[in-house]
């Protein structure tokens, strides 16, 4: 099973690029989209229903252009669960978790804490209800794959300039302390199980050309439960492909 991740910073402007062309090229059997920044009637009729898969979608409930999450699956979920069950997370549209018989699948679009105090407090929070639900999930019997932007560069191999970033959100300690707390819950970072490597980056500023130079970020991640780890059998990176500031990640899991 091959399963895809990507924030694309615009479903609409990537369309413009190609993208039906682009997954329908790749045939992964889950493809998980963030920050499509569009409600489902905004979108072209060969994206709101991609041939051969089923797709959700979830987008913020009052900020029009704004964050939002989409999914297409050929295998069709038991259910799809539009947000983590708290009115305050779901408002904004991050999250979808499809209901699959060998796992429950989370694509997330996790909040970015630059703006302000508030937004990093708010970020802060958002993991620790995420968390919860992840923990929770697993103690119910059931495995779980959880890919998204997490807006997080986990370690200092994570980014090209760690130093000059320590102050910054998105390698703040808290945020940091966080991704270690998740895996030391019992979930795994599926890339590093198979690329120990530096220099890997997801996402790069576009306004300083920085991913001409690989000035990046490793920001977007597939974890899963240690249950499930012996499953994996590929964890990738895509910065070939083009169209938004990130590129895409990937998981290839056993059947």
């Amino acid at each position: 099973m091959r399963l895809i991740c990507w924030n694309v910073n615009g479903i609409r402007a990537v369309y413009k690029k190609g993208l039906v062309d682009l997954l329908l090229k790749d045939r992964a059997d889950i493809i998980c989209l963030q920050e499509t920044k569009a409600a489902v009637a905004q979108l072209p009729d060969d994206l709101r229903e991609l041939p051969g898969y089923h797709s959700y979608f979830v987008s913020p409930e009052e900020k029009k252009g704004y964050s939002g999450v989409g999914m297409y699956t050929k295998r069709k979920p038991s259910k799809v669960v539009p947000g983590l069950g708290q009115q305050r997370f779901d408002m904004e549209g991050r999250t979808l978790v499809a209901h699959f018989d060998d796992f429950v699948l989370f694509n997330i679009y996790f909040p970015n804490g630059k703006a302000s105090p508030e937004r990093l407090r708010y970020k802060m929070e958002f993991y620790e209800e995420f968390l919860e639900v992840a923990k929770s999930t697993v103690a119910s019997g059931k495995h779980v794959v959880v890919c998204g932007d997490v807006n997080t560069a986990h370690r200092e191999i994570d980014l090209a300039r760690p130093k000059e970033n320590e102050r910054t959100s998105g390698f703040l300690p808290q945020e940091r302390q966080w991704i270690d707390r998740f895996l030391d819950s019992g979930f795994v970072d599926t890339f590093r199980l198979f690329d120990p490597s530096p220099e890997r980056y997801t996402w790069w500023d576009m306004k300083t050309r920085a991913r001409e130079r690989n000035v990046g970020w490793r920001i977007d991640y597939f974890f899963v439960d240690k249950g499930l780890q012996e499953r994996c059998r590929k964890a990738f990176i895509m910065p070939e492909v083009q169209g938004s500031d990130h590129c895409p990640v990937g998981l290839e899991l056993e059947d």
